[in-house]
């Protein structure tokens, strides 16, 4: 389903968010036409879900906004604890917008930041203030047809910068590859890089062979997601053999099972790519293991 369509700010949705120290209704919320974010896409962003009310795995999530700032050369303007409060009052003001009670809405907390506002110029100014943006989105995960079915994804070759590694506002490289998937009427779109496994444009890949999950290193062609140290716990706790390396498009393609991770997507079974069965073409065990132990992190958390 593709998003509302907005021509102007007016007929944003009154849901809440906080800009610069102020929370307001996000309709109403206003940046300068010189942010770098606008002008250079010179920022960064956070995506922390939230279930039953409390922000899952938040450590995690800021602890890679402290990395991708600092490959920024940006100073975090905020301590742990008070991005932890702006979280909770977002949580809060979500729900009573929702009109639900907070404990029962899940939902999206996106956080951004960009190097701040001044005149146009390629080198990075020194000492202004960067802007500060929070919003809370509604929950959208997979459908319970797609868990038990698997979704299809297609390939492409990873076209993107090669500081993957920052979770950057800069985005176009993965807007052109989820489009490739979403004209191919597919969930993701898989990439490589001299036929080596990279990511998908918004989600981890990991694969299965012989009962082995295999995923691709932290290095700066790929973003660590916050559930690759999460993947390996349930890995761990499963008996379910787990390992970084590089992985080849043959070895992709002959995958007893693909899996796809994101915030959204937790874990998600991939069951055809570019339009051929993964293993068997049904979710597999290590699947059905990993999403089982993802419920139970969720629940505990």
């Amino acid at each position: 389903m593709n998003a509302p369509r907005y021509s102007t700010a007016d007929q944003l949705p009154a849901s809440p968010c906080f800009l610069n120290g102020e929370y307001s209704a996000l309709r109403d919320a206003r940046i300068s036409v010189m942010d770098r974010g606008f002008i250079f896409g010179d920022g960064v962003y956070e995506v922390v879900p939230v279930y039953a009310g409390r922000p899952f795995r938040f450590a995690q999530h800021m602890a890679r906004l402290d990395r991708s700032l600092g490959e920024l050369r940006m100073k975090n303007p905020l301590t742990h604890a008070q991005w932890g409060e702006i979280v909770a009052e977002l949580v809060q003001r979500y729900a009573a917008f929702a009109g639900v009670p907070a404990d029962q809405a899940d939902q999206l907390i996106y956080i951004q930041l960009s190097r701040g506002v001044a005149m146009r110029d390629h080198v990075m100014p020194q000492d202004i203030a960067p802007t500060v943006f929070v919003m809370s989105n509604p929950m959208k995960l997979p459908t319970p047809a797609q868990r038990a079915q698997g979704v299809a994804c297609i390939t492409a070759d990873d076209f993107r910068w090669e500081k993957a590694h920052i979770k950057s506002t800069s985005l176009l490289g993965s807007v052109f590859a989820r489009q490739l998937s979403f004209d191919a009427g597919a969930m993701e779109t898989v990439m490589f890089r001299h036929g080596l496994l990279s990511e998908a444009a918004a989600s981890n890949v990991w694969i299965v062979k012989g009962g082995k999950l295999l995923g691709t290193p932290k290095d700066n062609l790929v973003l660590e997601g916050v559930r690759y140290g999460l993947i390996e716990q349930l890995c761990r706790d499963a008996g379910i053999a787990f390992e970084l390396r590089r992985v080849t498009k043959e070895e992709v393609q002959g995958a007893d099972e693909l899996l796809l991770s994101s915030a959204t997507k937790e874990v998600l079974p991939v069951t055809s790519l570019d339009g051929k069965a993964v293993g068997q073409g049904a979710p597999g065990p290590v699947y059905a293991k990993l999403y089982a132990g993802y419920q139970a992190a969720k629940a505990a958390a």
